[in-house]
């Protein structure tokens, strides 16, 4: 959140205990904490901030919960007193549950040996969690997922940036690295600590604890694991850590500019800017990540969008190859000072293949959001604290490449999950708001306090999330709920050969329109898509053309025909069948001359079926650069 420009004085108490290496001395002089705003650094020569074409100000359209589910008692995400004195529950079930308390990531992990595990950190405000004099509200819980229905605790870290890491806590899968910087809702000084996950994720190993950056609050880690980005929303601070030697970590750039959530683009030389004056900034870290001598970073464009509050974070992935933000939100530009309580930034997705030119398609929000509900709901629990009440705080997709659903903590309104399959028209599936009770965290009002970054595991359609009064939550989707495309599993081992189709890939589908219809592909490229068959060897692929929409499909799967014949048949059969047919190649007989369907034949049988247009059929060269794309 906001920190020099405004902070609620109720997060003031952040600044009760001031850390032990403060008060020593170690880390320096106060005065750069109490510094107006600027840390020091380079300031890049900062970019005109553009506002462009947005689709519409709505809520996206709410869950339709299956049977079974304990839906919300009114507006999609309102949560009025007493509305929840159980669980409020759609289209999730609640398989585990660990700890009392929650703050702001959840991170999930398979280490080399196999072991999965969650980790998350205790603790939305130290040290007002330290009251509780439990053990399971202090540091970052290391949690043994083996048994997702019984989550259990093997690990906590007490390292002073554990215990307080406010939202730094990152995790770097590629190397299995954990680490956080010292902070609080404004910042602290940037004390450091790494942990080696990599071998036994269930038992972190220490690597150190230093004071390397210089402030703390929010941060940012290269794919690459060998930069780590701790950031500060009161001041304009960013340092860039070299954590290629963990145990020697080295700052190697300070930057002079604002950011809360920082994410970076998978080779490190693009980050992602949540600038809290109600932007994102798109910012050019290739010198950074090429370790230059005096390396300078440099602006490359700034978007705000309708309804802007204080962004949060923006999380890149890509869809068919084309790169997007999700950027979220946190609270209403009321949160801040002086704007409207009202007006709820929420979460949307913005396309960014022009990096120059970003532009917001579609947004995530629930009808509670919008101002006139949002006014309405202005007396229910949670609702009158700038730091609670119905707003967004964070999401996450569930796989970089391609995702279908986002998860994402709502506050008051709990954890709410979307359909992205269509990214310009997202929808609500599920949701789970936890029971109603008091606790310190939720200003004992007993309104859900959902703020964490969900972890999303898409092959057991299960969401990680943690709510700040009540611990960790471990849910899972139902299966008639969850998108086709994010399923896991095969096409169908019997399908129809039709005309335009081979089961249910049919030519002229776009590939969001594909995801709506069939399981995730086993293997994409960026014009090919290929699947298993269930209870086959065999496999059906689809070849797009330039405009994305699938061209010819094949398949090699044995039970896959028409007339009689499936790939394995003999070449006397196919004729036999098809009598009006004839050969356009040594290896590619047509049906026949108004046909659209194909069969690959070698050493008398057939290989393959295939389905495609006619024209394509007369354009052999074109036909040709298809049938490659599908391997046959």
């Amino acid at each position: 959140m906001r920190g020099a420009r405004y902070v609620p004085l109720a997060l003031l108490a952040a600044f009760v205990a001031v850390p032990p290496l403060v008060a020593t001395g170690q880390l320096g002089p106060l005065n750069d904490l109490l510094s107006l705003g600027h840390a020091g650094g380079q300031a890049p020569a900062r970019m005109a901030t553009v506002r462009r074409a947005e689709p519409p100000f709505e809520a996206t359209p709410r869950a339709n919960c299956l049977p079974g589910s304990r839906k919300e008692p009114g507006i999609q995400g309102r949560v009025p007193s007493g509305a929840n004195a159980s669980a409020l529950h759609c289209n999730v079930d609640l398989i585990g549950r660990q700890g009392t308390s929650g703050g702001f990531k959840v991170h999930r992990y398979v280490d080399r040996a196999g072991h999965e595990c969650a980790f998350y950190d205790t603790a939305l405000l130290f040290p007002l969690n330290a009251l509780k004099l439990s053990g399971d509200s202090l540091g970052v819980a290391v949690l043994d997922m083996s048994n997702p229905r019984k989550p259990v605790q093997t690990a906590t870290l007490t390292e002073m940036p554990m215990n307080s890491p406010h939202e730094s806590l990152a995790l770097n899968p590629r190397r299995g690295l954990l680490a956080a910087v010292l902070g609080n809702p404004a910042a602290y000084p940037g004390l450091v600590s790494i942990y080696d996950v990599s071998k036994d994720c269930r038992k972190p190993v220490l690597q150190s604890t230093r004071p390397v950056a210089r402030l703390g609050h929010e941060s940012g880690f290269s794919e690459d694991g060998r930069t780590y980005y701790a950031t500060s929303t009161a001041f304009n601070a960013i340092s860039a850590i070299d954590v290629t030697d963990p145990k020697n970590p080295k700052s190697i750039w300070l930057g002079d500019i604002n950011s809360h959530g920082m994410t970076l683009r998978p080779d490190g030389n693009r980050a992602y800017l949540a600038d809290t004056d109600g932007q994102l900034t798109i910012l050019d870290t290739s010198e950074i990540q090429a370790r230059k001598a005096n390396p300078q970073a440099r602006e490359i464009s700034r978007l705000t969008w309708r309804g802007a509050s204080i962004p949060q974070n923006a999380i890149r992935f890509t869809v068919s190859g084309k790169p997007y933000l999700l950027e979220t939100d946190e609270y209403t530009q009321g949160t801040s000072g002086g704007g409207n309580r009202d007006e709820v930034g929420a979460a949307r997705i913005i396309d960014i293949s022009d990096e120059r030119k970003p532009k917001v398609i579609s947004n995530l929000r629930l009808q509670v959001n919008q101002p006139a509900d949002h006014a309405k709901a202005a007396n229910d629990p949670g609702a009158s604290s700038p730091v609670q009440g119905y707003a967004a705080h964070y999401c996450d997709v569930s796989t970089p490449k391609d995702p279908t659903v986002v998860a994402c903590s709502f506050i008051a309104s709990g954890l709410r999950v979307f359909d992205i399959s269509e990214l310009t028209k997202p929808k609500e599936i599920a949701y789970y708001v936890p029971e109603a009770q008091s606790r310190v965290e939720n200003g004992l009002d007993g309104s859900a306090y959902a703020m964490s970054k969900p972890a999303v595991v898409p092959s057991r359609r299960e969401v990680w999330f943690s709510d700040g009064g009540r611990g960790f939550y471990n849910l899972r989707v139902k299966d008639a709920a969850w998108p086709a495309a994010g399923r896991a599993g095969c096409l169908a081992r019997r399908s129809p050969i039709g005309p335009r189709n081979i089961g249910r890939v049919r030519i002229g589908l776009t590939r969001a329109q594909l995801l709506r219809r069939v399981p995730t592909p086993r293997r994409r490229t960026r014009r090919s898509w290929r699947w298993c068959v269930k209870g086959s060897k065999g496999v059906v692929s689809a070849a797009f053309d330039r405009k994305g929409r699938v061209a010819l499909v094949t398949t090699t799967a044995a039970a896959h025909g028409n007339r009689k014949v499936r790939p394995g048949s003999t070449l006397a059969r196919l004729r036999r069948s098809y009598r009006r047919g004839r050969s356009l190649s040594a290896t590619l007989f047509r049906a026949n001359r108004r046909s659209p369907r194909l069969f690959g034949v070698r050493r008398g049988k057939v290989r393959f079926i295939a389905v495609t247009s006619r024209r394509t059929i007369t354009r052999r060269k074109t036909l040709r650069a298809y049938l490659r794309l599908c391997g046959v």
